[in-house]
């Protein structure tokens, strides 16, 4: 039984076996997986916020960990990142123009990991909308954040920093819809 999961709640963490040392364990693996797809990075034109892998390891992250390591990987990840640890993308650490985005993935690591313990994981069909929730969570932060730092009203922070970024959080969600629900079949044929 592990120390932070919930009984009757399982998330494909919950099936490693061992406690405290693997929570740990996951938890940084989780925050290393984020800060390594944060390295793929492509600018998008005129945004200051540049379309990455790291979304996509944060709600997988959130998935695949369970709310509670999920959110905390996340925690990890920001503060680290903020203290000087070079993986937000461009190997950059500090309070970049996106890091209201990367604030978003801890609250979306949480509320993505709970639906996961819940199931929001075992279809395509729910992992979409666990998927496309956890991508809302993000946006409500980084909007905002991006606004303040950028200077610009709403309307032109969702043209830099959410129009430029629905064709990849589309493809991200289909990956997603596809890989979670495999792992569960393979786990289950077990």
């Amino acid at each position: 039984m592990s120390v932070i999961a919930v009984p009757g709640r399982r998330v494909l963490a919950d099936l490693v076996p061992g406690a405290l040392a693997r929570d740990v364990a996951l938890v940084v693996a989780g925050a290393g997986l984020t800060g390594l797809a944060a390295q793929i990075a492509v600018p998008v034109p005129g945004s200051p916020v540049p379309l990455t892998g790291q979304t996509f390891a944060a709600l997988l992250v959130g998935a695949a960990l369970g709310w509670r390591r999920g959110g905390a990987s996340m925690v990890l990840y920001l503060i680290a990142g903020m203290a000087g640890v070079p993986w937000f993308q461009g190997a950059s650490s500090g309070m970049p123009a996106s890091l209201g985005y990367v604030v978003g993935f801890v609250f979306a690591g949480v509320v993505v990991g709970h639906l996961a313990g819940r199931g929001g994981d075992r279809t395509p069909l729910r992992t979409a909308g666990t998927m496309v929730l956890g991508n809302l969570v993000i946006y409500a932060f980084g909007v905002p954040y991006l606004m303040a730092v950028a200077n610009v009203d709403l309307g032109r922070a969702l043209a830099l920093g959410v129009v430029p970024f629905l064709i990849g959080d589309a493809i991200k969600v289909a990956l997603a819809a596809g890989l979670l629900p495999g792992a569960w079949a393979l786990v289950n044929r077990k």
